[in-house]
């Protein structure tokens, strides 16, 4: 007896039998007409039918009504045109009731003249895997539904903010005018006058931060900030008329305002003033007490150029980054208060004219410096 009869196991049928029945998927062979015709150990006991009881049935019988249809109208014809087919998800019936999900690779065996033998079938349990993916599903749902959910949210902020900004304008406009009526046709005490001066000043700050709250609402609203331009109306006793309104609120700081616009200048002159008020209101803020503020406007070069510069200690790289960021308000000190909108929104005004604004700051003097075309361009 030769080594290898006495050690059985080298036998060539017998490997391939072991091999087939005990391979890590399951296999079935199927004829041209539909029948199996041969199925290995590991497909057997993963349906629970028993291989005597698999071969011999028609592939339909084995798999379940969706994937019947599916194999009939879709995977079948796509095996007949290009012979083969990879990772196709089918569902098996089984024995006991539940369905048995599968990966399954498919490949067409022909004899030398084009006829089908045999239809091969590499059949992976994939009930894990279609689990993970189902959980990939949903949970890509669920965050597309929570998305949608701030969304709206996050719509519904930005209204009850543009309606609220828009219902305080009318008691802020009763008292701005209460105020004046008292200053002007009233006989008021010194005190009562530096009381009434500081009551206008208020006012005046909380309908720039109204403002400030509608032009950013709108803006995240799809809006943006609308122009109303108009050349044919002087800038400069606007821009005058703000820096005016300024220094009364901040009497102590010195306001220095130099003004050269050869007019006419095509702009949303409520913007403008808008603008350098902001920029102005920044200065008295975060400027030096001690060092004066200057406010310059000018035309050069078919553009208006508007410079507002303070002294002070000159701001550092990371907030110079993100200095017109809505909210933010860098180090400032605990009596200053805000939203940190007022260089967002001055920014955007900026944007909408087709100009620029920019920021330098050093040792010296920090300076803002708006620049826009005369004209208006295509781009705003």
């Amino acid at each position: 007896m030769s080594e290898t009869s006495e050690r059985g196991g080298d036998d060539p049928g017998e490997e391939f039998e072991d091999l087939f029945n005990n391979a890590p998927c399951g296999y079935l062979s199927v004829l041209p007409d539909g029948r199996v015709a041969r199925a290995n150990a590991r497909f057997a006991t993963w349906s629970g039918f028993g291989q005597d009881a698999v071969v011999g049935r028609k592939l339909h019988e084995l798999l379940s009504v969706a994937t019947r249809i599916f194999f009939e109208t879709n995977l079948s014809p796509l095996l007949r045109m290009q012979g083969f087919v990879d990772e196709v998800a089918m569902d098996f019936v089984t024995l006991s009731g539940p369905k048995m999900q599968c990966l399954v690779n498919a490949a067409e065996r022909r004899d030398d003249a084009g006829n089908l033998l045999s239809t091969r079938f590499a059949i992976f349990l994939a009930a894990e895997r279609r689990q993970y993916e189902r959980a990939l599903v949903d949970s890509k749902a669920a965050m597309e539904r929570a998305a949608a959910a701030e969304r709206e949210n996050s719509e519904l902020r930005e209204q009850f903010i543009a309606i609220l900004g828009h219902d305080l304008r009318n008691p802020l406009a009763s008292i701005s005018s209460g105020v004046r009526l008292l200053a002007q046709r009233e006989t008021v005490s010194a005190k009562g006058q530096q009381i009434l001066s500081l009551m206008q000043g208020s006012v005046m700050r909380a309908s720039e931060l109204v403002d400030n709250v509608l032009d950013f609402a709108r803006g995240r609203l799809g809006g943006g900030i609308t122009l109303a331009r108009d050349a044919n109306v002087p800038l400069t006793p606007v821009l005058e008329q703000v820096v005016a309104e300024l220094r009364s609120i901040a009497p102590t700081r010195d306001i220095r305002s130099e003004f050269a616009i050869e007019e006419p200048v095509d702009c949303d002159r409520v913007r403008i003033g808008q603008l350098i008020s902001n920029l102005l209101g920044n200065a008295i803020t975060h400027g030096a007490p001690a060092w004066p503020i200057l406010v310059q406007a000018y035309t050069h070069d078919e553009a208006l150029v508007i410079v507002v510069a303070n002294g002070g200690s000159p701001i550092d790289g990371p907030t110079m980054a993100r200095l017109f960021q809505p909210f933010f308000r860098g180090d400032v000190r605990p009596k200053h208060v805000g939203l940190g909108l007022g260089l967002h929104i001055a920014s955007e005004i900026a944007k909408a004219h087709g100009g620029t604004l920019t920021a330098t700051s050093d040792a010296e003097v920090t300076r803002f410096t708006f620049v826009m075309p005369l004209r208006k361009t295509q781009a705003s």
